[in-house]
């Protein structure tokens, strides 16, 4: 084991801890004549003892002030699963619930918001996907990213919590939302499959620039994309229909899956017009990034100063013993 100091200078110190060597001089002159002492074995064993706890609670003690520690390192292993980087709508349309026109097919939504259902599935997903790499953006007029690739789902968990305070604002601009992820995994080396999770009920009509920009860069971070598109209702459009070939004048939500379909990269989509589907949507995902992933942790570094306090304590602790059971010298009994 690789030990580091966080003082080292701390160590220039330590020829001290061989002070309770030196013989005082009342050791010696107490008597008239040591050669007269009966020869005390038990006690010159003692004296030894005595003397190597006070040596070694100034060293334990001298030691902690150095901080030694194990360094930190970063480990890697082999899992399965995948870098996920979820895309979160928080426009306003996202806190309203499915209009179902009298009809009860939307489930949980028809009587809650789109948005508090979409937070629970997710929290859930997460929660059963302990290998994979997460990170979590928000978009409305302006992507938000609320936390950066991690392995602790707890903090991706807080974040889906905190999405419920307020309320999103009525600009969905998936163009820059999805730039901004694609930039996320532009300083990462790849070490597995790639996923951006787009969960959203609106579109966007997109400018050239723009799809070459997302088509470019999904296909040199070799990132595959998958949306779940929440309808509003059953009004809303139907993706799946011959329509969506040539969209790009029909509407936003029909314009964006055209553009999706002519990616080089990977793409899915899933309607989803209640919580079941969406529910279904992410089971399905969850089966399919399912590879090997490189895993790469950052484990801190150790620290072992408290383990030489504690020794120095006991020596201590050694010495008081010795303190209170000493004999009286002869000087104190005559």
């Amino acid at each position: 084991m690789r030990l580091d100091f966080a003082q080292p200078w701390v160590l220039a110190l330590l020829p001290l801890a061989l002070l309770p060597l030196l013989r005082r001089r009342r050791d010696t002159l107490r008597f008239s004549c040591i050669a007269w002492l009966p020869a005390d074995p038990v006690g010159r064993a003692l004296g030894v003892l005595w003397r190597s706890l006070a040596c070694a609670a100034l060293a334990g003690t001298l030691l902690g002030l150095a901080g030694p520690g194990q360094p930190g390192a970063q480990l890697q292993r082999t899992g399965r699963g995948a870098e996920v980087l979820i895309l979160l709508d928080r426009s306003s349309s996202m806190d309203a619930s499915v209009h179902t026109n009298g009809l009860q097919t939307a489930g949980r939504m028809s009587h809650e918001p789109k948005a508090q259902v979409v937070r629970e599935l997710l929290g859930e997903f997460v929660s059963k996907r302990p290998d994979d790499r997460f990170a979590f953006m928000t978009f409305s007029t302006v992507p938000i990213m609320a936390v950066p690739f991690t392995h602790k789902s707890d903090t991706v968990q807080a974040a889906l919590a905190a999405t419920a305070i307020g309320r999103g604002l009525p600009e969905t601009r998936m163009g820059d939302a999805l730039l901004a992820a694609i930039d996320e995994f532009a300083p990462r080396s790849y070490s597995g499959s790639r996923v951006i999770l787009i969960v959203s009920d609106g579109g966007a009509q997109l400018d050239e620039a723009t799809r070459r920009r997302i088509r470019a860069g999904l296909a040199h971070e070799k990132i595959a994309l998958y949306w779940i598109y929440v309808r509003s209702g059953p009004n809303a459009p139907n993706l799946d229909t011959d329509e969506a070939a040539n969209a790009y004048g029909l509407g936003e939500e029909l314009a964006l899956h055209a553009f999706f379909k002519t990616l080089g990269t990977p793409y899915r989509l899933y309607q989803a017009d209640d919580s079941n589907a969406i529910a279904a949507a992410m089971a399905e995902i969850d089966r399919q990034q399912n590879f090997p992933l490189t895993i790469h942790e950052r484990v801190p570094r150790r620290d072992h100063a408290g383990a030489c306090y504690l020794a120095a304590l006991a020596c201590c602790a050694g010495l008081l013993a010795f303190r209170a059971l000493q004999w009286q010298s002869w000087e104190a009994t005559a």
